[in-house]
């Protein structure tokens, strides 16, 4: 079978700090290339991988402010599609603009939605030929029809196990969606220091909100995490702080941090229900009253339990073989 995926093109694949999209692309190419699969890697010629790259800018724009997004996405899926006919299945992971040209895909298409960034981007899935998978149930959209529900998968030798934690984590980009500023109070009235990582997203609520709060000893912000200190720094925590004020697709932090041992506190939203065990790889709260109980309860949860939970339901090689099910019924 040979396979083309379609990545993102904001930042490298894999990138070096924040980039999830290209860092699940990269996961998945790895893993097909290691079980046989002819895969070309459409992405930024910067990028590092063991399948066969071919792309057309040379870095993430995102990373280079000289380069137009909205021009070089359009000429990296023209690039693609141009090439499709060579394949037997293009595999999108670049959100709804291919979707628009899907009609000059020589192959059978294949999007994964890595989430909705409103609801009047619909349209460009509801006219597409594309074979449509979610990463979670409780994001899917009523009006499409889906091959299937494939979870994230994680690098699990990056995210050693931790037997023990002591500080609160937020890990994610810095915005209200994300609930940054929900995490700060509710580190403080349970009087426990926060350690938070991630790329600001939304200055003005960072300045308003975020960084007043910053002092180095209660509350210490180090910025985009790059993977070599992912691992690292999540399982340093008692327990990883996920107040969302949004939908969460899915949220690769909080398997991340499962992983290495440290149990989530998120707010019951989106994906939440489905990715969270409660009891078992953390607790499922509603505001930030129940997150400050459960911060005080955190430490019955067994460390070693959580991390076998999680490792189970999302290492990478599951992911893997959850697309090639479906690669391969879509092929035959």
């Amino acid at each position: 079978m040979k396979v083309a995926l379609l990545g993102p093109i904001a930042w490298r694949t894999p990138p070096l700090h924040y980039g999830p999209w290209e860092l699940i692309t990269s996961l998945l190419a790895e893993g097909l290339v290691a079980r046989g699969i002819d895969v070309t890697l459409f992405a930024t010629l910067d990028s590092i991988t063991t399948a066969t790259l071919d792309g057309v800018i040379p870095t993430g724009y995102a990373e280079s402010p000289d380069l137009d997004g909205r021009v070089w996405e359009a000429l990296h899926v023209s690039h693609a599609l141009a090439r499709s006919g060579e394949f037997d299945l293009v595999h999108n992971h670049l959100d709804w603009l291919p979707l628009a040209f899907s009609q000059h895909c020589a192959a059978p298409l294949v999007t994964t939605i890595h989430g909705f960034s409103g609801a009047n981007i619909l349209p460009a899935y509801q006219r597409a030929r594309s074979h449509y998978v979610s990463i979670s149930d409780a994001d899917r959209s009523p009006d499409l029809s889906y091959a299937g529900t494939v979870y994230h998968g994680i690098d699990l030798s990056g995210l050693p196990f931790s037997p023990f934690g002591s500080d609160l984590i937020a890990f994610g980009r810095i915005h209200p969606d994300k609930g940054t500023d929900l995490a700060i109070e509710i580190a403080r009235r349970a009087g426990r220091r926060l350690i938070m990582c991630g790329i600001v997203q939304d200055a003005e609520f960072f300045a308003r909100a975020v960084e007043p709060h910053i002092d180095g000893d209660r509350v210490i912000y180090l910025g985009s995490v790059g993977p070599a200190d992912r691992g690292r720094i999540l399982g340093s925590g008692a327990a990883l702080l996920h107040p969302i004020r949004f939908a969460e697709p899915f949220g690769l932090s909080v398997v991340e941090s499962m992983a290495c041992g440290t149990p989530v506190i998120a707010y019951r939203k989106g994906s939440m229900p489905e990715v969270v065990d409660e009891g078992v790889t953390g607790r499922l709260v509603s505001d930030v009253d129940e997150a400050v109980a459960a911060v005080a309860s955190i430490a019955s949860l067994d460390r070693a339990g959580c991390a076998a939970r999680a490792r189970e339901r999302f290492a990478a090689d599951r992911m893997v073989d959850d697309y090639l099910a479906i690669y391969r019924k879509i092929v035959s």
